[in-house]
């Protein structure tokens, strides 16, 4: 654990009991007491989660938009300020290099949050992409001097700028039904406007904390209402204390990754290096929704342009009876012929029986389709369903 990094709330954990496990190079908790606990007090009232290992990258500038409309599978361009969109980073072949959400601060200013083991990837990326001439061309009519090359990494002068500024931020997610009377109760959280009452989900209020700017954002990763609040470091401890503090009432407590994860799962989530990856296009994991093909350009575009879905395995959701869950990389079976692979399985606290997201075959793939997981040598029934397992009632 020595060489793993720390969140600027490592020592909050210790002190709370939290066993802790290496999650993209963090030295992050798991669980505090424990995962059925922790999933249900989410469900029911509220879980609080550090997830500040997630990556920050703020991309500002008179061309932000359009670099974000070429490096990214989504549209940037159209968003309003106050608004978040879900994307995906493409690498040239179409495959999917990570996910994100895209926050329009202002109308040159943008933040991108990635996964914490994409950093580097993502990173990478964007200073490719920024240098790129096909990009420049694309915008040559709207520089006023015609130059050809105008879009830069950080420490060059240009009209877009990458910064990566995870080191500088904290990121902690308040989820669950309590979710909004927390954040509301929480001392020193002050000028959040718009009020979270008139917040729709997929966007943002500002804020302050201890007298320093607060992003308050309707997003999450668990299917309930929630909130992200990102912090400088420095305030992260006592916006930690101060959620606890507002929350204990209502029935909030600290959530780890076990947790978090059980949550996404019957949520139909995906999670890079399980549902998603450089050799899963978006329609295969059923995105295609979230990339813009009307755009003129995009990294990617030509790849998913010539691609034929084929016999490319499609990811679906698989219910089963009993208590044995299908775990990541178990097979699925129609009879003796193997027709997919699971990638996130679990016993579902919520609803009480095996839940699995599995790549198959299209010809397996129609809802009410009957299957079987290989658990450990012994044939489950298993049947597909749509996706997700779990939905909360909107209010």
């Amino acid at each position: 654990m020595s060489d793993l990094r720390t969140t600027a709330l490592h020592d909050r954990h210790e002190a709370l009991g939290a066993s802790f496990t290496d999650f993209g190079g963090w030295s992050m908790p798991v669980r505090y007491t424990s995962d059925l606990a922790e999933h249900h007090a989410v469900r029911a009232a509220a879980g609080l989660f550090d997830i500040s290992h997630m990556a920050e990258f703020l991309v500002t500038g008179s061309e932000s938009a359009g670099f974000l409309d070429y490096a990214l599978a989504g549209a940037v361009s159209p968003m309003k300020i106050g608004k978040a969109k879900y994307s995906l980073v493409l690498a040239d072949s179409g495959g999917i290099v990570d996910d994100v959400i895209v926050y329009r601060i202002a109308e040159d200013r943008f933040l991108v949050i990635a996964n914490a083991g994409n950093r580097d990837a993502v990173a990478a990326a964007f200073a490719e992409r920024a240098q790129r001439a096909p990009v420049a061309a694309s915008f040559l009519a709207e520089r006023p001097d015609g130059g050809s090359s105008f879009l830069f990494i950080e420490g060059v002068s240009g009209l877009a700028r990458i910064e990566d500024v995870t080191d500088q931020l904290s990121l902690i997610a308040v989820q669950g039904p309590s979710a909004r009377a927390i954040v509301q109760a929480t001392a020193d959280i002050t000028d959040v406007a718009p009020a979270l009452d008139d917040l729709a989900y997929y966007a943002w209020s500002a804020g302050s904390f201890g007298g320093e700017p607060l992003l308050i954002a309707r997003t999450g990763y668990t299917g309930e209402d929630g909130y992200e609040l990102l912090v400088p470091n420095r305030l992260a401890a006592g916006l930690w204390d101060a959620l606890l503090t507002a929350g204990a009432p209502l029935g909030l407590v600290p959530a780890g990754l076990a947790a978090r994860d059980t949550l996404r799962l019957e949520a139909g989530m995906p999670l890079y290096g399980h549902e998603l990856s450089l050799d899963i296009v978006p329609a295969q994991a059923g995105l295609g929704r979230v990339v813009a093909a009307s755009k003129p350009d995009f990294v990617g575009k030509q790849a998913l342009e010539r691609a034929d879905g084929g016999d490319a395995p499609v990811l679906v959701g698989l219910v089963a009876d009993g208590k044995r869950a299908g775990r990541a990389g178990y097979g699925v079976y129609d009879g003796d012929e193997r027709v997919g692979e699971i990638t996130s399985g679990a016993l579902s606290p919520t609803l009480g029986h095996p839940v699995a997201m599995a790549f198959v075959s299209p010809g397996a793939s129609e809802p009410g389709t009957s299957l079987f997981i290989d658990v450990r040598g012994t044939r489950i029934p298993a049947t597909v369903t749509a996706l997700p397992f779990y939905k909360r009632n909107a209010k």
